[in-house]
């Protein structure tokens, strides 16, 4: 996994995960990555100090080698409350959101689909919403010999 500094044209700063600098060229190529804040497809990435092996200090503790695999857990363990505990609503979900913040609908957890421009115009009406993490991919099945 490659772990990029991102930026979109509004100046907000995130991170995004990618199995290679391929698939970070491709779904940029694709417009498929966007700010989480503002939902801009305008993204590009930031400047970083690569993590090389072996520059570090004599006496410097080693970080967790397992911090990944928890943070990836901790992600699918979101994911599956939200869909066990919330109200799928699909493709309505801009609009039941902001019914449900103005009163016209049953308050309640939802999640769904919203389009770019639906989640920037919530965002800028005050609507609290956030992207749900990705479902795990799946595990790769063990090989026989």
């Amino acid at each position: 996994m490659i772990r990029y500094a991102l930026q979109c044209d509004q100046a907000h700063a995130f991170e995004g995960w990618f199995g290679s600098s391929a698939d970070y060229d491709r779904q940029a190529g694709e417009g498929l990555i966007e700010c989480p804040f503002c939902a801009s497809r305008a993204v590009s990435k930031q400047i970083m100090a690569p993590a090389v092996a072996g520059t570090r200090r004599r006496g410097a503790p080693d970080p967790p080698a397992s911090a990944q695999a928890m943070m990836m857990d901790a992600m699918a363990k979101v994911r599956e409350h939200v869909e066990r505990s919330f109200d799928y609503v699909g493709d309505r979900f801009a609009q039941e959101a902001r019914d449900i913040h103005e009163g016209r609908s049953e308050a309640r957890g939802i999640y769904g689909e919203a389009k770019p421009h639906e989640v920037k115009a919530l965002v800028e009406d005050g609507v609290p919403v956030a992207p749900l993490p990705a479902a795990a991919a799946p595990k790769p099945k063990a090989t026989l010999n």
